[in-house]
């Protein structure tokens, strides 16, 4: 049997790793880390020399970056129909949409820096929250017009595709609203009722964003 551990941050890149691993059906162990200077320990810099999350631990392996971990585990795991094989039709489209994901999180990375991690007003930029939340809106409008007669990102169905989209929309909502693109907002509540959401989402009083939504100040 795989022996998987993922080390996990909650509401960081690392959740789309664990909400695919729920998906994928296998057996998993999860550790939780505090969003902070612990993952700068000696201990930790092993496992990802960036001190960040994720770090997935498999059968003597180390990867990190969440898009290759997607991916190893989608070829790792085939029969959960999640990823695109090399010589699929789709393989093409899933990798560009797998790795979209990561243009909607650095800007969302910005904006979490913005609001959150630096605590004092006079650390911050109102015109990078704003450069940075119109940013994540021509990102929605990238997907909305990919769902245009589509109830998931590829023609085939739900993958994880949608998966490493999803995470990044449920975490730029905190800063730029999904309400003026339709489609998006059907998606996005279509795979955000799914089991494999809902148990990657973090336990009450364990959120990395305090509030629902991050205003610009004026």
């Amino acid at each position: 049997m795989t022996e998987i551990t993922l080390h996990h941050a909650h509401q960081t890149r690392s959740m789309r790793n664990l909400w695919l691993l729920h998906e994928l059906g296998v057996p998993f162990d999860v550790v939780v880390h505090p969003f902070g200077k612990n993952l700068r320990s000696e201990e930790y810099l092993k496992l990802n020399p960036a001190g960040r999350v994720p770090a997935l631990e498999i059968d003597g392996q180390t990867l990190f970056e969440s898009g290759a971990i997607t991916e190893y585990l989608c070829e790792q795991f085939p029969e959960a129909g999640l990823g695109r094989a090399i010589g699929d039709s789709e393989r093409a489209d899933w990798l560009v949409w797998v790795h979209f994901a990561e243009t909607i999180t650095q800007h969302c990375a910005a904006l979490t820096q913005q609001h959150i991690a630096l605590y004092e007003d006079h650390m911050r930029s109102p015109i990078v929250m704003k450069l940075e939340a119109a940013r994540i809106g021509k990102c929605y409008a990238a997907l909305e017009g990919r769902l245009e007669n589509r109830d998931y990102l590829l023609e085939s169905g739900f993958s994880a595709a949608d998966i490493s989209c999803g995470y990044s929309v449920y975490s730029g909502r905190h800063f730029a609203h999904i309400e003026p693109f339709p489609r998006l907002c059907d998606w996005y509540a279509r795979i955000s009722a799914r089991k494999g959401f809902q148990k990657s989402l973090p336990p009450d009083g364990e959120c990395l964003y305090a509030k629902e939504f991050y205003e610009v100040p004026a």
